[in-house]
C-alpha cells in the first residue's frame, strides 16, 4: 500500500464494505459508504469527513464517520482533539478513528473518555497467524498433487482360431493387419460373458495396478471370444499383451492464505480482531471465543 492518504482511506472503505457485506442484518439496509463527505454543522460550518455511512432503524437514523490517518508514527492526542473538535457542533454521529501504526496512551485515554472507537486498520502481518497464547495457525499448505495416468497398451498380438476363420470367413490371416483406435476394437468373451474394448481393458489394468509402476506382461486365454474392429469378427483363442503403468508426475502447490486475506481490522476497544479475506469475513481471529 501506498503512503497516500486517498488510497488507505479507500483500503479501509474497502474493508468497512466488507463488513457490512458479511452481516445478515445489514443486507436489508444497504448501506453505501461516502467519501469525503461534508456536513454542515450547528453554525453552519462545512465539516468534511474521510467516511461516513448512515442507515436507519425502528425509525432513528445512525450516522458513523471514520477519520483515516495513514501516519508512519502514532496517532497523537491532538488528532483526537481535532476530530472531537470538529464533531463538536454536529450531533448524533458515531466517530471512529482508523489508523495504521496504533495511538499514544494519551490518545487512546482522550478517545475513550469521548467514546471514539479506535481501529487499527492495516494489511496482514507475521503477527496475525499466531493464537493469543502463541499456538502457530495455519497460513501455508502444501499439497502433493500426484497426476496419474492411465496405462498404455505397448503390443498386442491376437491368436485368431485359423480353422474358424477360413470356415466362417474370406480372410486371408496372412495378409491381414489390424489398425484400429483402441476405443474402436473389441473383445466379446462369450464364455465369461464380458465385452470390452482395448481402450476399457486400459483403464482396467490402471485400477488393478495402480501402485505397480513398469512394464507387464499377460496372456488371456479364451474358450469363446471374439476380436471385433472394422466390421471384422474373428474367433480368438488368446492374445498377449504388453501395457505400461507410468510413474505419477507429482506436482508439489503451496497454498498461502495470507495473498487471499485483504486486510485486518484490530478493535483497540473490544480487544479484538477480525480479518477480511476474498471471500469470507473471520471476525475473533486468533482468539478463544
Amino acid at each position: 500500500m501506498s503512503n497516500n492518504g486517498r488510497d488507505y482511506e479507500e483500503f479501509v472503505a474497502s474493508l468497512q464494505q466488507a463488513l457490512f457485506e458479511s452481516e445478515k442484518w445489514t443486507e436489508l439496509h444497504n448501506i453505501t459508504i461516502e467519501r469525503n463527505k461534508k456536513i454542515t454543522d450547528n453554525c453552519g460550518i462545512d465539516r468534511e469527513f474521510d467516511l461516513y455511512w448512515e442507515y436507519e432503524l425502528a425509525g432513528i437514523t445512525y450516522k458513523t464517520i471514520i477519520e483515516c490517518k495513514d501516519y508512519a508514527s502514532k496517532v497523537t492526542i491532538e488528532k483526537i482533539d481535532a476530530l472531537l473538535g470538529k464533531l463538536r457542533d454536529i450531533p448524533d454521529i458515531k466517530p471512529i478513528f482508523a489508523t495504521k501504526t496504533g495511538y499514544q496512551s494519551g490518545a487512546k485515554t482522550k478517545a475513550e473518555r469521548n467514546k471514539v472507537e479506535l481501529l487499527i486498520v492495516r494489511e496482514e502481518n507475521d503477527t496475525d497467524w499466531n493464537a493469543e497464547d502463541g499456538t502457530p495457525l495455519i497460513k501455508y499448505v502444501n499439497v502433493n498433487i500426484h497426476i496419474m495416468s492411465e496405462a498404455t497398451i505397448a503390443f498386442f498380438r491376437p491368436y485368431i482360431d485359423a480353422e474358424w476363420a477360413k470356415a466362417n470367413t474370406n480372410i486371408d490371416l496372412d495378409k491381414l493387419k489390424i489398425e484400429v483406435r483402441s476405443d474402436l476394437a473389441f473383445v466379446e468373451d462369450i464364455d465369461r460373458s464380458d465385452k470390452y474394448t482395448l481402450k476399457e481393458l486400459q483403464e482396467r489394468f490402471t485400477k488393478e495396478n495402480e501402485d505397480d509402476f513398469g512394464e507387464h506382461h499377460v496372456t488371456y486365454k479364451y474358450k469363446d471370444a471374439y476380436l471385433c474392429f472394422d466390421g471384422i469378427k474373428l474367433k480368438i483363442m488368446a492374445i498377449e499383451l504388453k501395457y505400461v503403468i507410468p510413474k505419477p508426475i507429482i506436482s508439489p502447490v503451496r497454498i498461502d492464505f495470507s495473498k487471499e486475506l485483504v486486510g485486518v481490522v484490530e478493535y483497540l476497544g473490544r480487544k479484538s480482531k477480525t480479518m477480511i479475506f476474498k471471500d469470507h469475513v473471520v471476525k475473533n481471529w486468533g482468539q478463544k471465543i
